[in-house]
């Protein structure tokens, strides 16, 4: 990474976070209140005012392939391959309702952000630590049963490239657990906007396909069982490498 390089585009995006103090204290309030509707509206609009400003500053051009396969309500699950933390940004611009995502629990330690990451109701999953994972799995599949929708990354890291590497097992059970639909989506060259050059650039084009969404409610048992290798190959087809 580019240290001197970085520093205005991430300090950009960061210094963005603090405008929206505002839309947080709101959230917390309809939750605390129980409001499930409009905690979920507030977030999806505090979410789309950040990241169109964070998308206009840096002149990203997103891409949607088969924009008719996006859902216009939750609750659902995103999976998606994993090539650059310019993802969750731009997944969170394209959606059309209230979304959530899976992160890394090391994200914790970020201020602001991490305050940000569960105001929206994402979830920080514990790599590598197996009891961890299951209650955040159990943790994502409650909040689905509640309206909330969330994006998970099988492949558990960024891939920095166009590579996409295996998904991990069981990513999925969430989603089937909630008995949920299930969105794919292909991601490509997102890892251009930061991973290549190692500082946040300009003028990138990021393209998002948006495949058909699965309904896991009418899925059979050999269904369920290959469910996952079924997504990833979804997914894999429509990656540029």
């Amino acid at each position: 990474m580019n240290i001197l390089k970085s520093i205005p585009g991430f300090g950009y995006i960061g210094f963005s976070f603090l405008q929206y103090a505002g839309y947080k204290k709101k959230i917390d309030s309809l939750r605390a209140r129980g409001d499930r509707e409009g905690e979920r509206k507030a977030i999806y609009d505090a979410v789309q005012k950040w990241t169109a400003q964070i998308v206009e500053h840096f002149e990203t051009d997103v891409r949607i392939i088969n924009p008719e396969n996006l859902p216009t309500e939750g609750p659902v699950v995103y999976v998606a391959n994993h090539q650059s933390y310019a993802d969750i940004l731009v997944f969170l611009h394209i959606t059309k309702h209230q979304v959530g995502f899976i992160a890394k629990d090391s994200l914790k330690k970020i201020p602001v952000f991490s305050q940000w990451t569960a105001a929206i109701r994402s979830l920080f999953i514990t790599r590598g630590n197996a009891r961890e994972s299951l209650h955040t799995i159990n943790e994502g599949a409650e909040l689905l049963k509640q309206g909330f929708s969330l994006i998970i990354f099988p492949e558990g890291t960024r891939s920095h490239s166009s590579k996409m590497a295996p998904f991990k097992p069981g990513a999925l059970k969430l989603a089937t657990k909630a008995k949920v639909p299930v969105v794919p989506v292909t991601i490509n060259n997102s890892y251009k906007m930061f991973e290549e050059p190692g500082y946040v650039k300009k003028g990138v084009t990021i393209e998002f396909t948006i495949h058909e969404p699965i309904d896991t409610a009418g899925l059979d048992r050999k269904e369920l069982a290959n469910l996952g290798e079924t997504v990833e190959d979804i997914i894999k087809k429509a990656v540029h490498e």
